[in-house]
């Protein structure tokens, strides 16, 4: 399980001048700092998937970066099976596989070569990391490419091999930032039955997405963040609840000043 409470980030703001009158009537604007994310909390436990969902600027990167330890929080708790590791990035790297979308691959290294050096940062045997991208493979459609150089790769193909190469360490929990942005329908579908592979297997999985089909056929439990505030946190079936069982009038109703007071962490478990 991870546990995300009251997690809290600001960035300085060297030139408060140079902001567009947009940012400028940002609430999250105070003074010479940016609040990017100022309250967000929610959690994911075993075998769930849970769709993080947000409009553009909402905190929702910030929030995954903060996961992932590339960026540390000024407030608040990261705990994964009840470990807090805000304290220790180290132990989150091994707990965590992580997919953002800026993350390139190392283009004159083949697609098997990306995945297992970083099986190899992680400690794993070779006869190990064999064996993962072998199954790997098999559950990504990896086979046609995956010997190729990744200088020419697809889209899709360079998403399928940056997946495999995010879980390749058996991660404890896996973060997958917008995973099927910029796919074909077929490689769409095969990023979601991996998707529901890790759910099988168990493993905690925090979905973000723009695509409201994806979260009606995977999540099993919705959280909504706008303005650096969690706005909802609760079960998919809570948030079809919220307008009569369409997803998209949810996610508005979400955002809606009236509907978030009564909506704000819709519910805490455990």
């Amino acid at each position: 399980m991870i546990e995300i409470r009251q997690l809290a980030k600001r960035f300085s703001i060297e030139n408060p001048k140079k902001l567009s009158e947009s940012e400028k009537k940002d609430p999250r604007m105070k003074g010479r700092f940016f609040h990017s994310v100022q309250n967000v909390s929610f959690q994911c436990g075993k075998g769930e998937v849970l769709g993080l969902l947000g409009p553009n600027g909402a905190g929702k990167t910030t929030t995954l970066r903060m996961l992932s330890t590339a960026l540390q929080p000024d407030s608040g708790h990261i705990l994964i099976n009840g470990t807090d590791v805000v304290s220790n990035p180290v132990i989150a790297r091994r707990k965590i596989g992580f997919l953002s979308g800026t993350t390139g691959l190392y283009g004159r290294l083949t697609g098997r070569e990306n995945i297992a050096y970083f099986g190899q940062l992680h400690g794993m045997s070779n006869v190990d990391i064999a064996n993962k991208i072998d199954t790997l493979s098999e559950l990504l459609d990896l086979d046609t490419f995956l010997d190729r150089r990744c200088e020419n790769f697809s889209t899709g193909m360079k998403q399928k091999t940056s997946i495999a190469r995010a879980v390749i360490h058996n991660p404890d929990v896996v973060i997958l930032d917008e995973p099927t942005t910029g796919l074909d329908i077929m490689a769409t579908q095969t990023v979601l039955n991996f998707v529901r592979s890790l759910k099988d297997a168990g493993t905690p999985v925090i979905f973000s997405t723009h695509h409201l089909d994806e979260v009606a056929e995977l999540c099993d439990r919705v959280t909504v963040i706008d303005k650096g505030e969690t706005k909802f946190d609760d079960s998919i079936s809570a948030f079809r609840g919220l307008a009569s069982g369409s997803l998209h009038d949810s996610f508005l109703t979400c955002l809606s000043q009236e509907h978030a007071a009564h909506h704000s962490v819709a519910s805490e478990r455990g």
